[in-house]
């Protein structure tokens, strides 16, 4: 039901490091849990590299992931320090590199704020109601059914069901079926959830009758009886919160660069890549409303 846009997800997984930053505190709440050399390393550098350690290593304890965040932070600083040393950080390539980070830092700080932050109860609320009224809702039935070997069984229990017998403690008796002991009750389903013969037998009945002839499916000989008719019940907004509020903030993300390209159009000089990147958002322009939104910080 819930749809997003690849732009979108984008912006949603750049978000994950940003997302799970801690600022930096003061001396007290920031020890240093180690040193390289005349380099201290402190709690909030730790607890920066554990947020981005791989996610296989993510179910470990937490000690054994603060200990393999350490590990990496140091390996980082020796290799920082040495590098240093030899004057890479003013190579060309090395600034080119830094600005790009710099750039995807400030763009997840600025998403984070304007977008993640900015998501508010009542928009989330808001959205939700726009797309519950937005759906359809299909036919739902309640069934119960007695599933036989043979169509002269599933011929024997109709009789006696014309004869006033009840289904439930026929089903419970003579079902070949595992949910047998719930009397046959196969619970709410809409279209598609059962067998085509099935289905098509099931929804043609009425509330409170049963079937007059045996239904024959791939599992054997079916009598179906009909509880209830009802459409389908909308998913609760608990239900799907997440995918809602990332709806929102979709088009809250949506907006902010819609805005910015306004401000600073964008002019892409290489004509393969404008053909191909006008095309993409063509596309993306056209069917956001077609898509599920991926999860907030997923890699």
């Amino acid at each position: 039901m819930f749809k997003y846009s690849k732009l979108a997800a984008v912006a949603l997984i750049a978000i994950a490091a940003a997302s799970t930053s801690v600022r930096a505190e003061d001396a007290a709440a920031d020890p240093v849990v180690a040193k390289v050399g005349a380099t201290e390393i402190h709690e909030s550098e730790l607890k920066l590299a554990i947020a981005g350690l791989d996610p296989q290593l993510a179910n470990l304890p937490d000690e054994q992931k603060r200990v393999a965040a350490l590990s990496s932070i140091i390996d980082v600083k020796l290799l920082a320090s040495d590098a240093d040393k030899e004057g890479l950080k003013d190579s060309a390539d090395f600034k080119q590199r830094l600005a790009f980070l710099t750039d995807r830092e400030l763009h997840n700080a600025y998403f984070k704020k304007h977008v993640v932050d900015a998501v508010t109860p009542d928009e989330v609320k808001a959205r939700y109601e726009k797309e519950i009224a937005a759906i359809t809702p299909e036919d739902e039935i309640r069934a119960r059914h007695i599933l036989v070997k043979t169509e002269e069984e599933a011929k024997a229990i109709i009789k006696d069901l014309d004869a006033g017998k009840d289904f439930i403690e026929i089903a419970k008796e003579k079902s070949t079926d595992p949910n047998k002991s719930e009397g046959g009750d196969l619970g709410y389903f809409g279209k598609g959830r059962m067998v085509p013969e099935f289905e098509a037998a099931a929804f043609a009945l009425e509330k409170g009758a049963y079937s007059k002839e045996p239904v024959k499916t791939q599992f054997g000989f079916h009598v179906i009886k009909i509880e209830d008719k009802r459409k389908q019940q909308p998913p609760a907004l608990d239900q799907v919160e997440p995918q809602v509020r990332q709806l929102v903030m979709r088009d809250k993300y949506l907006e902010l660069l819609a805005k910015a390209k306004a401000a600073a159009p964008v002019d892409i000089q290489d004509a393969a890549l404008k053909t191909a990147y006008d095309a993409v958002n063509k596309q993306e322009a056209a069917g956001e409303d077609e898509a599920a939104p991926a999860t907030e910080g997923q890699q």
